[in-house]
């Protein structure tokens, strides 16, 4: 571990906040649109930074600002996954923003600084470093949610949001005023060292609470049951491109640091708070299972797709094993490919010059568009866990985990969750397939959308074929957290 380095740790994210001040201030002194310029500008950057990430980041655990902030390799992996969740639902908005009269420079803007907060989320080693990484976030995305101002839903989607996000982080803070009252430090390095160093404390009751506490905040960041009441309206009320942007980055960030948190700090206390993310795990499998059955419209339908998602992503860290991990990190990279994927399908439903969200809405695609109908079957069936597609390879490293743990009924009301849900997602494919068009899309045009399409296409076909990369490298981050079972 090397104290000696201060700034060099945190360099892509100043890299990212510096470049959306430079963006603030282009926008406000250049006239007219520069809404493309500054996405352009924004997506670049977040490429550097990615590329940054990569380059700072080694083996080596290198810590910032006195322990506040770490740089090893689950931060990376996971900084890179953000990164690539930022640019990629950016570019995939520019066609957007245009057709809607949407274009103002502040977006690109807004979606910098949220990643900047998610990447602060996921380097944190303190409860303070934590908090401000996560209110940084939640901030932006709040203004986000409300973005589209003439819209009334796209208001009360950005309010819902707002009230529900401050009484989750009031919460929050309070868990964590609860777990410094009885511990006397904030730093995850010594809440490990309370709890599991050579003379190991027994929590008290208080804590135990604390932990409780700020378990359940974090479950309403990732929108786990039953925290999840937000995410519906929201992701239904939200500008689409922000929609696809709250499916996938703040998501990744948010379980990413709830495996830290869980497995850090509270490493040692795996027994007093496994109860409590299996109990959160099982109802985010019911409810992401049996409430999408009645959706109709494809947005919502989508918010309880990634509540049952977030579910078998918290098998994984029930487990509270290094192989848990692993498995949760394979299905983050994969759950990411999977929902661009649909977002790139959802934003280009057009019809007579206007977006349309319905699920019947896609009838005969199959005809009028195969390519595109082709690209959603082939995420649909990921998404519902067909082998050999991407989507199985997730499902089956966490729930292995899960097993390995000993944890047999969660796995196995897992597997039953994901053979229902596979019903909404097999229903879309026989709305494109057998119903009749109505009506057919308008060709978009957009080639960001149409190579977004492709590529999340293409990594859920090729990656049981080459799966190496992506297991390692998940499996050299997971060890990072589990340095005595290395």
């Amino acid at each position: 571990m090397t104290e000696s380095l201060d700034l060099i740790p945190v360099l892509p994210e100043l890299l990212v906040v510096l470049a959306a001040m430079a963006l603030l201030m282009m926008g406000v002194f250049r006239k007219g649109d520069n809404t493309a310029a500054a996405t352009t500008l924004a997506v670049a950057a977040m490429i550097g930074a990615m590329l940054l990430t990569w380059a700072v980041g080694g083996s080596d655990r290198l810590v910032s600002f006195g322990g506040l902030l770490v740089l090893d390799p689950f931060a990376v992996f996971v900084k890179v996954l953000i990164l690539a969740a930022s640019a990629i639902t950016a570019s995939m908005s520019l066609n957007f923003l245009d057709k809607e009269k949407l274009g103002r420079f502040e977006y690109p803007v807004l979606i910098m600084l949220a990643t900047t907060g998610m990447m602060i989320m996921v380097s944190a080693n303190d409860f303070l470093a934590l908090y401000m990484g996560l209110e940084m976030q939640s901030l932006s995305l709040y203004v986000l949610a409300a973005y589209h101002r003439e819209s009334a839903k796209a208001t009360e989607s950005g309010l819902k949001y707002y009230v529900l996000g401050s009484l989750a982080s009031g919460m929050l803070l309070y868990g964590i005023s609860l777990v410094y009252g009885f511990s006397g430090t904030t730093s995850f390095d010594g809440l490990a060292k309370l709890f599991g160093g050579e003379h190991p404390v027994h929590p008290h009751l208080g804590f135990i609470a604390g932990l409780v506490f700020v378990l359940a905040g974090l479950a309403f960041k990732i929108s786990a049951a039953p925290f999840h009441m937000w995410a519906p309206d929201v992701y239904e009320g939200a500008p689409t491109p922000v929609t696809s942007f709250f499916a996938v980055a703040p998501k990744i960030a948010a379980m990413a640091l709830l495996v830290r948190v869980m497995t850090g700090p509270f490493g040692e206390l795996s027994d007093q708070w496994r109860q409590v993310v299996a109990f959160i795990a099982l109802a985010s499998m019911f409810i992401g299972a049996f409430a999408a059955i009645a959706q109709n419209n494809i947005k919502r339908l989508m918010a309880y797709s990634s509540i049952g998602h977030v579910g078998f992503m918290l098998v994984g860290v029930a487990a509270g094993s290094a192989d848990g991990v692993q498995g949760v990190l394979i299905y983050l990279a994969i759950y990411l490919s999977m929902n661009v994927g649909v977002f790139a399908v959802i934003l280009s439903m057009r019809q007579k010059g206007r977006l349309v969200e319905g699920i019947n809405d896609l009838a005969g695609l199959g005809k009028s568009n195969p390519a595109m109908a082709a690209a959603m079957a082939v995420l649909m069936f990921s998404m519902a866990g067909i082998p050999p597609l991407a989507g199985f390879i997730g499902k089956f490293y966490v729930f292995k985990a899960a097993v390995d743990a000993g944890l047999y009924t969660l796995a196995i009301i897992g597997v039953v969750t994901s053979v229902v849900s596979a019903y909404y997602y097999l229903r879309i494919i026989k709305v494109m397939y057998f119903d009749e068009a109505l009506e057919s899309f308008e060709r978009s045009g957009s080639k960001a959308l149409g190579l977004v399409m492709a590529v999340a296409t293409l990594v859920n076909i090729a990656f049981i074929a080459v799966p190496g990369p992506l297991l390692t490298s998940a499996k050299a981050a997971a060890a990072v957290l589990f340095p005595a079972a290395g």
